[in-house]
């Protein structure tokens, strides 16, 4: 150990002498299968440690912050803690892995201070899933709340694994894009690995200490604070929260530079730090991501339609945003019953206006709904694509999308962001309040991760944050990389909050040779969370598919009931069960070199019948067959295959 909890050492000394005092109670879950210790160290820091079953699983770690006019990293003590109360909190969430979802946590509140008598409050929640814990400063003898830094840190066994994407560097990638959370996810590490970039870590961190299973992330972003990622701490096996590079932050219309780390006035709150823990399958049914989210806001949210998109720029690129070629992904879409088309980026060069409202007034006829591609930069990158630099202020946005929605258009895919400052974080919430004003769904490329705002904003169908399908049409090394880099992402990326990966291909990809089976592709529409299901697949691939694949998707539920994870391991792979009313959606993908035999106990989901999707005797064709859910289904998944089931 690198320091010893005086908390510790006055239990022993009351063991010896005796205490008028009571041992503070100790903060576990309901369950009481997780306990959260928090105490003074030696070195007069604050600290936290947490057990799972009677095991330590984060070691003892730190706490605290920085201000410019107060420090909390040392010279502290423990002033009170709070009685610890029951938190029970019932939320519907639209798009997610649930839809009735009640989070139940034990809370409590330490108030400490430091050598100048000023306060902070860390409050801590456990639940039967993980635990989560923010900082509150209101003291007013802290006066302008500003931050300098986060001390909060995170001690593993030195024998834990890690699955993990690194932070790309600010100001590079393409027209200065990055950061953009799209980097390929790294499998199975050895604690303390340093990060290939240099830039750290991004969450959610997905973590093995052997029996227990960690993703750590955090939720609650209300624009008063900046995103942060992790970096490698001193100690082995030490993360620590990191701040955003220099770079990440927005610049106004002015040319004026907006704030990197949060500050405030009167009162100071981070989002939570969550720590999710237990069995993989604990985790992969977790909610915690929303669960510690800021409540929906109120809004009107009948114009709140998840569901499945065409979309031809994945494979057909820049020359066919046309308006004769988007009106064929219309016909598509109606074909195959989605609810909508995307129109991505320059259509108001190649379609116009007056056009898009003739395509919007023609999809309306097919009860189809159409998205438009903006550009949310500035000065921050060099990106040609537009629409560009209309969505800067509040007044051009409104502008916008007033126009938007007068035309009918029912949501916006909003691109090429620059960062995780705080000037940022509240560039996108301020967005999203615009759009939800104008009754328009919201989709963020080239961004950020949504830490929980798919709750808090309903109109948030999607976010990428994920290097996606786009990249394996770039270069044969992307979509080699493809199948590892997908599975780990079900574990990660997708754990708590929607990806708009935008999967499935069953043709062929100009000058790639795909090394996915098509069922794997198909599977893909099942396993991923996304509010908008974007396609990659264009008609011409789509047709090569039999009728009962095309039936498969066309009743393909855009929202889901409940999940149960099957089996499955990062960056190998994933069997996931996914209920919608009465019926169960079952599919698994094989990302490793060798074929893999399954038995599927589906008990789970009642005595139902159903149809087996699956690899064909070629690698582009399917077969299936009926199946029952009280017999145990034995599936061998060729390298790179896939299959999906339905339940009813």
């Amino acid at each position: 150990m690198k320091k010893i909890g005086s908390y510790f050492v006055m239990l022993g000394l009351c063991a010896l002498v005796g205490c008028s005092k009571p041992a503070p109670e100790l903060l576990t879950s309901p369950d009481q299968q997780l306990q959260v210790n928090v105490f003074i160290t030696e070195q007069n820091t604050l600290a936290y440690s947490v057990e799972r079953a009677a095991q330590p699983v984060v070691l003892e770690s730190d706490l605290g912050l920085q201000l410019t006019t107060a420090d909390f990293t040392q010279g502290m003590i423990i002033e009170s803690r709070s009685p610890i109360t029951s938190i029970v909190d019932n939320y519907r969430l639209r798009v997610g892995k649930k839809s009735n979802i009640t989070y139940r946590a034990n809370e409590q509140h330490f108030i400490v201070k430091n050598k100048q008598q000023q306060t902070l409050t860390v409050s801590f929640r456990v639940s039967n899933d993980g635990v989560a814990f923010r900082y509150i400063v209101t003291d007013p003898a802290a006066a302008q709340l500003q931050l300098v830094k986060e001390i909060t840190s995170f001690q593993l066994a030195s024998t834990t694994k890690a699955w993990l994407q690194p932070m790309s560097v600010a100001q590079t990638g393409w027209s200065n894009t990055n950061p953009s959370y799209e980097e390929t996810y790294q499998n199975d590490l050895a604690v303390g690995t340093a990060a290939s970039l240099g830039q750290g870590w991004v969450f959610p961190a997905l973590l093995n200490t052997g029996e227990h299973w960690l993703a750590i992330t955090e939720s609650g972003m209300d624009g008063s604070w900046h995103g942060s990622h992790l970096q490698l701490g001193a100690a082995t096996g030490e993360y620590q929260i990191a701040p955003p590079q220099p770079a990440e932050v927005f610049i106004s219309a002015t040319g004026e530079k907006g704030a990197l780390l949060a500050s405030a006035t009167t009162s100071l709150q981070s989002p939570w730090r969550i720590i999710a823990i237990g069995s993989l399958a604990q985790l992969m049914e977790s909610t915690l991501g929303t669960d510690l989210a800021h409540p929906a806001i109120v809004m009107d949210e009948q114009f709140i339609k998840p569901g499945h998109s065409s979309w031809s720029w994945a494979i057909l690129k820049d020359d066919f945003t046309t308006f004769d070629v988007q009106k064929k992904f219309i016909d598509y879409a109606a074909d195959m019953q989605w609810d909508y088309t995307l129109i991505d980026a320059d259509w108001d060069k190649k379609i116009g206006y007056e056009k898009l409202k003739e395509l919007v007034d023609y999809a309306a006829q097919k009860n189809i709904g159409i998205l438009v591609w903006y550009n949310s930069s500035g000065d921050w990158n060099q990106t040609p694509y537009s629409p560009k630099s209309q969505l800067i202020t509040h007044e051009q946005r409104i502008a916008e999308f007033s126009r938007l929605q007068k035309m009918g258009v029912k949501g916006v895919k909003i691109d090429f962001f620059g960062g995780d400052g705080q000037s940022f974080i509240q560039y996108y919430i301020d967005i999203l309040q615009d759009a939800a004003e104008h009754q328009l769904l919201v989709n963020f490329h080239g961004a950020t991760l949504p830490r929980g705002w798919q709750r808090t904003y309903p109109n948030l169908m999607t976010m990428e944050s994920i290097k996606g399908f786009e990249f394996t049409t770039f270069t044969q090394e992307n979509q080699d990389a493809a199948p590892p880099h997908i599975v780990t992402a079900l574990f990660a990326r997708n754990l708590f909050d929607p990806m708009d990966y935008t999967p499935m291909a069953f043709g062929d990809i100009p000058n790639i040779k795909r090394v996915t089976e098509n069922s794997f592709e198909l599977a893909e529409a099942v396993l991923m969370i996304s509010g908008i299901q974007h396609f990659a697949e264009i008609p011409e691939g789509m047709a090569t598919a039999p009728d009962y694949v095309k039936d498969f998707l066309r009743e393909l539920p855009r929202e889901w009931d409940d999940v149960k994870f099957v089996e499955g391991y990062p960056g190998k792979y994933a069997v996931i069960a996914r209920k919608a009313g009465d019926a169960w959606y079952i599919a698994g993908i094989n990302a490793e070199a060798e074929s893999k035999t399954l038995t599927l106990d589906l008990g789970f989901v009642g005595d139902k019948k159903g149809l087996l999707i699956g690899s064909g005797e070629t690698e582009r064709s399917f077969e299936q067959q009926e199946i029952h859910s009280k017999a145990p289904s034995t599936i061998t998944l060729r390298s790179k295959a896939g299959f999906v089931m339905i339940l009813k």
